[in-house]
């Protein structure tokens, strides 16, 4: 006896072309750099019109897997973990722009993250490491004045601890979580004169990293994020 139901549901052309190339990527078929057939060509191999195609093409742009540029052929994109993330801003932007609660867990995401991110940077940290690290904190004392650039530099400075990891997708996470922050950032930073306090805070973080110290690391990275929670709010 059979039960319920088992609904061929036709799919449309695009879907199908969609899966056929995506299928010569994954396959290796076609790797990073290399030219999609053309139009011309996808068509007449999968039968198929020029709409379906076009659909297909536009729907692996969207997913990262290709790239298409006006007046030339669309080219494999080489994936890499920034690339994943970033296919997802937009996604995470209205997210956070329709609601408060996913700000506040994204800035309770990034202190559990970080805190685990500083406690690596102080194991493995190597002197080129700390110089790169100092050569932003300097760069950020020097911007003081210039709110743009001063939490460019602030950003900076995190995602280079996240890199220390030696891990891709650590650093290409960081750099997702403060892009998706950034738009949040106050102008209560200009405002209530806190610029020398992120310096003092970071300049802490730093030294404690350069004695390899990752308990101290790690209290140092909460306080400062702790406080600088705060800075990151939607509009009133």
């Amino acid at each position: 006896m059979v039960h319920g139901t088992e609904t061929i549901v036709r799919r449309k052309l695009s879907h199908e072309v969609f899966d056929r190339l995506k299928g010569m990527i994954t396959s290796g078929e076609l790797g990073p750099g290399d030219a999609m057939p053309s139009e011309r060509d996808l068509m007449d191999r999968f039968g198929v019109g020029r709409p379906a195609i076009r659909e297909a093409m536009q729907a692996l742009a969207n997913i990262g897997l290709i790239s298409i540029t006006h007046g030339e052929r669309a080219k494999v994109q080489q994936l890499t973990a920034k690339s994943l993330f970033q296919q997802m801003d937009l996604t995470a932007t209205i997210l956070l722009s329709a609601s408060p609660d996913s700000l506040e867990h994204l800035k309770q995401a990034r202190r559990f993250f970080e805190r685990g991110m500083v406690r690596e940077a102080a194991i493995r940290s190597t002197s080129a490491d700390i110089a790169r690290l100092q050569a932003t904190l300097d760069q950020q004392r020097r911007a003081v004045d210039d709110p743009v650039l001063f939490i460019s530099a602030d950003m900076r400075f995190h995602n280079q601890i996240a890199a220390i990891s030696g891990n891709a997708i650590f650093e290409a996470v960081s750099e997702a979580m403060l892009g998706w922050l950034r738009q949040y950032h106050t102008e209560m930073l200009s405002w209530t004169g806190k610029e020398n306090l992120t310096l003092v805070e970071h300049d802490e973080i730093l030294r404690h990293l350069a004695q390899h110290n990752a308990d101290a690391a790690e209290a140092a990275m909460v306080k400062h994020l702790d406080r600088s929670n705060a800075l990151y709010a939607h509009p009133a």
